[in-house]
């Protein structure tokens, strides 16, 4: 693998660090702030945002830019925003600075997915994409952590100043590292970018993402209470059993690179009902404080395996123009953070336990096998050759022959 691969991995450690450790520091931000934790609440949503938005966004207005650019200017744009939420004089202002540091990522992301399966042969493209999302789940093992310890005891400024340095160091091997071949821009510009988001196939690949990273943050999203609350773990130990999730992640993450290259579609499948039986398992196995924390591990391990192959599939579906549906699959990512969350509160809320955010969890994973099932029966359809009869009315009558097929 190029070496190249490893900007990208630190520059997607820098932008893990910063989307997950706000959660950490919410308590330290209100009370400097003089604000409540609810309304501290509103920093992770407005990153989240700001996400949603500048992953589509800077894709398509950079689009006619050499992507090499576009990843040292984004990850510049990433430091800006982080060097501003640590200035920030008051709560409006790193409110700003927050949605202004989300809206690289996504871009990051999308783009640099591109990047890297350009760096190799064909059959390693999955594993080139893991190698550089590894970034992301290293950093839930040592960056939030680190950096969490950082904001308690230096303050929270610190941590987002902590965190800009990281993005000079992925600016500087980004500039060293990614060559200036196989960067090229898209010849196609902004209208080719677009023409690739009215395929069937990759709002289907996008909706697969969507409901299979929404199972996973309808569990993840209230995992504290279900290892105090049913598992009975001490709400120290919390950030340990987190830190397992990050070491499952990354397992999962590698390991689904590397079955990809082999069965792009068989993978995303076999992840995907991976996590069914995880998270219908999640109740028996929060039973206990050791299959707690084996749940939490797995969980990390199953929904991990997707990610490659979902980002793999959106790209191969726009080949023609990837950048721009490679970056709208980082905002269904974060889609799927949103609505994973509104959907196992839902649960909650409606009074079927502490663990049901896991089971409604498994329907969304069941949903997202069910889109990935009719996405893989719209490809079956489009290269399964005619029959002999359609052959024929198709040499006859060739206005007709797509409805005859039909």
């Amino acid at each position: 693998m190029p070496l190249a691969l490893l900007a990208l991995a630190v520059g997607a450690f820098g932008i893990g660090t910063t989307e997950f450790v706000m959660m950490g520091l919410l308590p330290n931000v209100a009370d400097d702030l003089h604000t409540s934790i609810p309304t501290a609440g509103h920093l992770v949503s407005a990153y989240a945002l700001g996400v949603v938005i500048g992953a589509p966004l800077l894709a398509a207005v950079t689009a006619r830019m050499t992507r090499r650019k576009v990843l040292i200017g984004l990850m510049a744009l990433f430091v800006l925003g982080n060097a501003l939420s640590g200035l920030a004089p008051g709560y409006d202002w790193l409110l700003a600075a927050r949605f202004l540091s989300g809206l690289p990522h996504g871009a990051f992301f999308g783009v640099g997915a591109v990047v890297a399966t350009s760096l190799v042969a064909p059959e390693r493209r999955a594993r080139s994409v893991s190698l550089m999302f590894m970034g992301l789940t290293v950093a839930n093992i040592a960056g939030v952590p680190v950096a969490t310890l950082m904001g308690q005891h230096l303050g929270w400024r610190a941590t987002f100043l902590g965190v800009s340095v990281i993005g000079v160091a992925a600016i500087a091997s980004l500039f060293l590292l990614i060559p200036h071949d196989h960067t090229h821009a898209q010849a196609g510009g902004l209208k080719g970018e677009l023409v690739a988001l009215r395929s069937l196939p990759v709002w289907l690949a996008l909706g697969t993402t969507v409901a299979g990273f929404g199972a996973l943050f309808s569990a993840y999203s209230y995992v504290t209470p279900m290892l105090t609350d049913a598992a009975g773990y001490a709400d120290a130990s919390v950030t340990l059993l987190l830190a397992l999730f990050g070491v499952g992640a990354t397992i999962g993450n590698l390991v689904g690179g590397r079955l990809a290259d082999h069965s792009l579609r068989g993978t995303l499948f076999g992840g995907l009902t991976s996590l069914v039986v995880v998270l219908a398992l999640f109740p028996l196995l929060m039973g206990a404080e050791w299959s707690a924390a084996l749940a939490v591990t797995l969980l990390g391990t199953a929904a991990f395996i997707t990610g490659s192959p979902l980002q793999l599939m959106v790209m191969e579906k726009a080949s023609a123009a990837p950048s721009l549906a490679s970056s709208a699959n980082q905002a269904a990512f974060n889609l799927a953070n949103a609505g994973g969350a509104w959907i196992g509160g839902l649960a909650l809320a409606a009074g079927f336990g502490v663990t049901s955010p896991a089971l409604a969890g498994a329907g969304l994973a069941v949903l997202g096998l069910a889109v990935a099932t009719a996405a893989y029966a719209v490809d079956r359809r489009r290269v399964t050759p005619p029959t002999g009869r359609e052959r024929l009315v198709a040499q006859h009558v060739p206005e007709h022959a797509e409805s005859v097929r039909g």
